[in-house]
């Protein structure tokens, strides 16, 4: 059976869905203590006095830290991953991040002091047994008012709040076009800030070992290697053999535990000074206020249009929200994530981009499903459908005009990227044959009839996946190389066990993996077994994010496996006394070509192992492979969002009537997970676009939505029923061929929504509305135009 393109159970689920998962909070130490962290209610004060002695003596306390401890111990900041030069080429400003702080809290729920138990009752007991005296100074929480004069200032050392001032294309160029444009559209974006909500909070284990001198960390976290690194060399000092980091099971990511965390340096430089394993789990309401944001973005962009309504030149000016300190990989979200995929799926020859990332009193924001190209893509989708609008011509029309033509790949985009392959013109047209666009005028009619506004947006969009090469990527900034890692250890009878520096969070990776190995050596899915997430057994790894698992882990994968291949065949051309080069291997079987002589898979795995009869002197025994990858490339996937909503105009209550999407994700290893991967996107993108934002009070900076009453998450009765399918072409540029899946339903989403919004709208004269595009929103925008006409 080839495994490769077939809808293979995940064999992941039978452990999950019986209570067998291993979470970090799952996990209890011998001896453990529990911490709980004491937060700043302030946006922004200084710290005049701590009294931490009432607290000591509250009963089970072990020990209570402040950022006087941790800074006498000269421990380091957690460090920031990506260097963005401004304009002129000088460094951003990159201000300390202490896990504790000792002196000056810069947002809601910044870490004060941490206090070590033996239960977490008795943690939290004794938390509200500590007296802060706080001087409160001036906020600034809102992104558009944060370069403003008078402004508070966030850190001294970043004038006017500017972590940079960066920019992209060719601006001359740009300008030339627009000079000669026959029409330009412009629009003003607000991308809302998001919070990601993984269904697991996030909690760490640090663990000291005396007689060893070793440290183990257990954290939720989607690359434990990296966090070794950093927290190793950077924070707290620790030689890299002396520190495992331990990822068990993870309850979904979205980006938000990419990230080197304080909680994971907290609890581990403790364990370190009281001997004793310390657990730390995040309450619902700390996850609100202290995991990585998501978005946030205030955009202007101009489109130039030729008499024959050819994209002829795009500018976009861009204020980034950088949060109160620099996340792990927060500058190159809105730059090297953002600002090389506005060419999008379209053919512009002049592109020139600015963005200006900026400091507030608010917590950090960094990657979320996503990252970055959805920002883009819903700033380009949103104008494109306005220039539409505004020159009175099809949406569609318009799109399949600037479309990069099928035969131009490689196309080289004037921002940076290169992209290898795509058929936007087909994915386009299935999506519009699927969702009926033809008929929905007829829709919106019997709609109208029953008092309801009807509505119909398309998106076609392109993600950029993989980030990569690693010697590009450091030339632009980047603290860490961008590979993966794979080893195939075949063993003696011939079951297979894979070490794999991705990590699976709901990827589905042992899986995917298991389809990969069984395909290539032809053995029973069963026999294979996908190890991930533990520093101690992986040879080293970067983790998941980007969409990168498949199209670079999986990459790694297939390397080490044709390294096996290759090795056997020289142990079975010895068995069978044939040249190496007449034999082949397929199912499972080396044969000699043009003869009967065979040998099964496991029988030359047991010659490796049991080297009776084996070309020792020219092989070492053994059938054990490890690759790494680094890709030549980023992988581009893409495709069309059709969405179609119904609008009650008493109530703004909009409603996703229906939902088709189609999309290029390159090779498809199990189409199932695929469907998944992007049907759970899109309710990402949805709530994004509908319900979800996170909202600061200006004035005091105290989080308004810091719980499931304020911040709406979508449910099941606000995703309709997905038309999702695949049109692939295929990567031309790793083993595999694949693009990758796990974004593209939150980049595709939330333009397809919103343009159906504003579609079912403009017939009262509505034409612009922000997400999310709440009931209340809604109504307000219908509303206000009767008020206007009145």
């Amino acid at each position: 059976m080839a495994f490769i393109g077939q809808a293979v159970k995940r064999k992941e689920d039978f452990r999950f869905l019986t209570g067998g998962g291993n979470y970090t909070d799952d996990i209890n130490r011998p001896r453990q203590t529990h911490a709980y962290i004491l937060r700043s209610p302030h946006a922004h004060a200084d710290i005049k006095r701590i009294d931490v002695s009432a607290a000591k003596k509250a009963p089970g306390v072990v020990a209570v830290f402040t950022g006087a401890d941790y800074a006498a111990d000269k421990k380091g900041g957690l460090p920031c991953g990506w260097l963005v030069k401004n304009k002129d080429g000088s460094p951003m400003a990159e201000p300390p991040h202490p896990p504790l702080v000792a002196d000056r809290v810069r947002h809601v729920g910044d870490h004060v002091a941490v206090v070590i138990a033996e239960t977490r009752e008795q943690a939290k007991d004794a938390a509200a047994l500590i007296e802060v005296d706080y001087q409160e100074l001036p906020a600034i929480i809102a992104t558009g008012d944060a370069t403003k004069a008078g402004s508070a200032q966030v850190w001294e050392q970043a004038k006017n709040n500017v972590c940079y001032d960066w920019d992209l294309g060719d601006k001359a160029a740009t300008e030339a076009a627009f000079a000669k444009a026959a029409n330009v559209v412009k629009i003003d974006i607000v991308n809302n800030r998001l919070i990601p909500n993984a269904m697991e909070p996030r909690a760490a284990i640090g663990e000291y070992d005396r007689a060893t001198g070793d440290y183990t960390l257990y954290t939720t976290s989607q690359n434990p290697h990296v966090i070794r690194l950093l927290m190793g060399a950077f924070v707290l000092q620790i030689p890299e053999h002396k520190l495992r980091v331990v990822a068990p099971d993870v309850g979904g990511g979205f980006g938000s535990k990419i990230y080197h965390y304080a909680e994971e340096a907290i609890v581990t430089w403790a364990a370190g000074k009281i001997a004793r394993p310390i657990k730390w789990t995040a309450e619902r309401s700390e996850s609100f206020m202290s995991d990585a944001h998501g978005r946030d973005h205030i955009s202007h962009a101009e489109l130039a249009l030729d008499k024959d309504n050819k994209f002829i030149g795009l500018k976009v000016s861009t204020v980034a929200n950088m949060g109160a300190y620099l996340s792990t990989f927060a500058p190159c979200i809105p730059t090297y994530l953002y600002a090389t995929l506005l060419a999008g799926v379209y053919s512009t020859p002049a592109i020139y981009v600015e963005v200006k990332a900026v400091f507030t009193n608010t917590v950090c924001v960094d990657a979320y499903r996503g990252a970055g190209r959805p920002e883009a893509s819903y700033l380009l989708e949103r104008l494109v459908d306005k220039a539409a609008r505004q020159l009175k011509v099809d949406r569609a029309e318009l799109r399949r005009k600037n479309f990069i033509p099928r035969d131009a790949f490689p196309y080289q985009t004037p921002v940076a990227l290169q992209y290898d392959s795509g058929d936007y013109h087909s994915t386009l047209d299935i999506a519009l044959k699927t969702a009926d666009y033809a008929g929905f005028e007829g829709r919106r009619a019997a709609a109208k009839a029953k008092g309801k506004l009807r509505g119909i947006g398309i998106s076609t969009y392109l993600e950029a996946c993989g980030i990569a090469p690693s010697a590009v990527v450091g030339s632009l900034g980047a603290r860490a190389g961008l590979y993966e890692s794979a080893e195939v250890r075949v063993h003696p009878t011939g079951s297979v066990t894979v070490f794999t520096g991705t990590h699976s969070h709901g990827q589905s990776h042992e899986t995917t993996f298991s389809q990969i190995v069984a395909d290539a050596l032809g053995i029973p899915i069963e026999n294979v077994e996908v190890v991930h997430g533990d520093t101690s057994k992986i040879q080293f790894g970067m983790g998941t994010y980007g969409s990168r698992s498949l199209a670079v882990g999986g990459s790694a994968l297939t390397k080490a496996l044709d390294k096996v291949v290759t090795k056997a065949k020289r142990i079975a051309a010895h068995l069978m006394e044939a040249s190496v080069q007449d034999v082949e291997f397929k199912d499972g079987v080396f044969k000699v070509v043009g003869t009967d002589k065979s040998v099964p898979f496991g029988s030359v795995a047991l010659t490796a192992y049991v080297p009776h009869n084996y070309p020792i002197t020219e092989l070492e025994p053994g059938l054990d492979e490890t690759a790494f990858y680094d890709p030549l490339n980023f992988t581009y996937p893409g495709g069309c969002h059709i969405c179609e909503v119904e609008i009650d105009p008493e109530t703004g209550v909009t409603e996703v009537i229906g939902f088709v999407a189609v999309d290029d994700v390159g090779k498809v290893i199990n189409p199932m997970i695929v469907d998944g991967q992007i049907q759970g996107g899109i309710a990402q993108g949805i709530g994004q676009a509908l319900l979800e934002s996170c909202v600061y009070d200006n004035s005091s900076g105290q989080l308004l939505t810091g719980s499931y009453m304020d911040y709406t998450m979508p449910r099941a009765d606000d995703v309709p029923s997905f038309k999702v399918s695949t049109h692939n072409t295929m990567c031309t540029h790793n083993p595999l061929g694949s693009k990758g899946c796990g974004e593209v339903g939150a980049i595709g989403s939330p333009p397809a929504v919103i343009n159906a919004v504003l579609d079912a709208l403009a017939p009262l004269g509505v034409s612009d509305i922000t997400m999310p595009a709440s009931p209340h929103r809604v109504w307000q925008a219908i509303n206000s135009v009767k008020a206007a006409a009145e």
